[in-house]
């Protein structure tokens, strides 16, 4: 038997290559495990555990009764993981596709569809699936029907939305969140650290599939959720106001409009719109532009209705008495030795009152008041009743308005500043100014919040009424809110405003436009201010509307005192405020003395009950 001969050479090369093999090896393990082991195990730990966000619901806004202005909803994101399926998963695809409405046959394919061809230098390979979007913004009871399947491949993550119930109703005051989940102007960036909550988090592993472990959770807290807010606002006077808003704009094509319904003795603001306006649920589809709260933003010469600061400075010093007489017909005076040429007035007027200068809107009866006054008088009263500054209206960005120091007027200032020129504000500035009168003197700040309050409605933070100061006193307040009455009265420049039944304060302004640094003819703002009743003032409703289209001048008392007068009426019907009662048990339980009515004898007021 022939035995085989076995090279030693080839035998200890054999030998070499499995020892050079297992010291390689060897070697490999040793780099793996100790040289990179702290970079490879933090590699591990962070495919197997996971942090993961637990997002805070955003607190609702609601109205002064409780009505849904803002909201969140929770919806789904639906995916699928087509490796996960099992063979009875076939059988709940038309279920499936009924409730995501997706098309059976693009579900079907998802589900048949496990690789995707790989990119780059890789070149053809094929990439599992282990995710497929199938719909978004998908609403929790869809997803709890969708989970009672029992379809564990097809899963959903979920996220909130903010949703504004109302479309564009308030939309200025409210603002919105974006895409991006930041909240941008009005309430929901004011209140923003309230209503956000503290998101929460957990921590968990993974297995191979990349699903979740929670037997292994490691460390987990719970989310927050935010505070909600309830505001001053009435969701049916806003809406009243808004439609008032449209019909305007039907009706006169202007620029912008802008009204505003807040309550004299607390600030509150009860409504404010503005046109332009957006839909805060798909504010993308709208210009920037619509959505500058013009409210507190746009400024313009208040005209007439600034006529309430010279006639009450005048009156608060005691420099004239209502039934003063100035000779309005004159075309010039004399102030600190110098002639100065007064405005003129839309139709020649002679001799007129203080009274008479306020109700029929005489501009060179406020220019002469403004003259007695002085420039000092003249500019401090303006700045008591809040122009030159701004409101204090907080949730929104806010103009301060115009009102040059004494030291930068020219000589014409002190007898054009009392007729609403040489002077500009924000509506809601011309607002708070005849709410002071409408309040016994005194300036109110602008307030659209009430309260912050928490799930089971306890509040968390009050906001109050806030006093500025008092610009005049109670007894001048009174005489001019006796003089605005007649301006809605047959001779005054409203009676588009009059309501019957009810006594009504309030002035017209018409002003002229500058347009290439002169005054148009051809484009005006015009606008009103008035409270009601005006013995117990309730409301007080401010109208603006930016250049109107209509043949000749557009008058406040044409196109703005009308839309007071709807939206008054709404308020009335919504808030029950009663009409004129004579009645006398409601006369005494109203506190009005039967002095008090002999005194206001020629007139009927409305008796105004306590909200």
């Amino acid at each position: 038997m022939n035995r085989s001969y076995v090279s030693a050479f080839r035998f200890l090369l054999l030998v070499f290559a499995v020892l050079s093999c297992f010291v390689v090896l060897l070697g490999r393990l040793y780099y793996l495990h100790v040289v990179q082991h702290e970079r490879l195990a933090g590699l591990a730990d962070k495919a197997r555990n996971r942090v993961q966000v637990v997002n805070a619901r955003r607190g609702d806004i609601v109205d002064a009764r409780g009505n849904l202005l803002a909201t969140t909803n929770a919806v789904y994101t639906i995916g699928l993981d087509p490796h996960s399926l099992k063979e009875e998963d076939y059988a709940k695809i038309p279920e499936i596709a009924r409730l995501l409405d997706l098309p059976e046959a693009k579900l079907t394919e998802a589900f048949d569809t496990r690789y995707r061809l790989g990119s780059g230098e890789a070149g053809k390979e094929p990439r599992a699936i282990r995710w497929t979007k199938l719909a978004e913004n998908v609403e929790e009871p869809v997803y709890e029907q969708l989970s009672a399947l029992g379809v564990r491949a097809v899963y959903g993550n979920r996220q909130y939305m903010r949703v504004y119930p109302g479309g564009e109703l308030a939309a200025h005051v409210l603002g919105y969140v974006n895409k991006e989940a930041q909240p941008v102007m009005g309430v929901e960036s004011y209140l923003d650290f309230y209503l956000r909550g503290q998101d929460g988090w957990h921590e968990s592993e993974r297995d191979g599939r990349r699903q979740e472990l929670a037997q292994f959770r490691r460390r987990e807290v719970e989310a927050t959720n935010g505070l909600s807010v309830e505001l001053s606002l009435s969701a049916s006077i806003q809406h009243a106001v808004e439609e008032e808003v449209r019909r305007v704009v039907a009706e006169f094509n202007p620029q912008a409009v802008t009204i505003i319904v807040g309550e004299p003795a607390t600030g509150y603001i009860l409504a404010m719109a503005n046109y332009p306006s957006f839909d805060p649920n798909h504010f993308w589809d709208f210009p920037i532009d619509a959505q500058r709260n013009r409210a507190v933003t746009d400024m313009f010469e208040p005209g007439s209705t600034f006529k309430i600061v010279p006639a009450a400075a005048a009156l608060n010093e005691g420099l004239v008495k209502a039934d003063t007489v100035f000779d309005c017909a004159a075309p010039t005076a004399e102030y600190k030795g110098r002639t100065i040429k007064l405005p003129g007035d839309a139709h020649r007027m002679e001799d007129l009152t203080v009274e008479e200068i306020v109700y029929k809107s005489s501009n060179r009866g406020a220019a002469q008041l403004g003259i007695l006054l002085g420039e000092q008088k003249l500019y401090q009263y303006a700045r008591a009743f809040g122009y030159g500054e701004a409101s204090g209206y907080a949730p929104s960005p806010e103009a301060p308005g115009t009102l040059h120091p004494v030291s930068a007027w020219d000589g014409l200032t002190i007898s054009r500043l009392p007729m609403g020129h040489a002077v500009s504000a924000t509506p809601i500035q011309v607002h708070a100014a005849m709410g002071s009168v409408a309040n016994g003197g005194v300036l109110m700040e602008p307030q659209v919040v009430r309260r912050v309050f928490d799930e089971s409605g306890e509040t968390v933070v009050r906001f109050a009424p806030r006093a500025r100061r008092r610009a005049v006193t109670p007894e001048t307040a009174a005489q001019i809110c006796d003089m605005l009455e007649k301006v809605v009265g047959g001779e005054g420049t409203a009676k588009r405003a009059f309501i019957e039944d009810y006594a009504v304060a309030g002035k017209t302004g018409t002003t002229q436009k500058i347009i290439d640094g002169r005054y148009s003819s051809q484009h005006h703002v015009a606008s009103f201010s008035g409270f009601f009743p005006a013995d117990s003032p309730r409301l007080v409703i401010t109208v603006v509307v930016d250049d109107p289209e209509m043949r000749g001048p557009a008058y406040g008392g044409l196109v703005a005192a009308p839309a007071f007068r709807n939206v008054a009426k709404h308020c009335i019907s919504t808030l029950g405020i009663p009409p004129v009662e004579t009645d006398a048990e409601l006369v005494s339980a109203s506190g009005i003395t039967p002095s008090s009515l002999a005194e206001n004898s020629a007139r009927t007021r409305p008796i105004a009950t306590a909200f």
